[in-house]
């Protein structure tokens, strides 16, 4: 049995509020599942797999702002002590 188009799609955003990365993992994760079912015309799995490009784009850079800040934290200066300094807000 088919789900209501109404069922798969994520709650309701602001246009310029991003979903958090767990959110958009868990998204991305119902796309794939959608799409490797076969059951969708062509317009609905392009229309997913539009949605799943455009979460995956903004989760990867979540995850390298991410990386960047724990590599921030973690610096070393060159007599080996740590780096310390103030991090710019998220």
């Amino acid at each position: 049995m088919k789900k209501a188009a109404a069922e798969t799609k994520a709650p309701l955003q602001a246009a310029d509020e991003a979903p958090g990365f767990e959110e958009a993992l868990k998204r991305l994760t119902a796309i794939v599942e959608r799409l490797e079912s076969g059951d969708l015309s062509l317009e609905q799995s392009l229309s997913l797999f539009e949605e799943g490009t455009r979460l995956s784009r903004t989760s990867q850079a979540k995850l390298d702002a991410a990386e960047k800040r724990v590599e921030e934290l973690l610096a070393i200066d060159a007599t080996g002590r740590p780096v310390v300094r103030e991090l710019e807000p998220e």
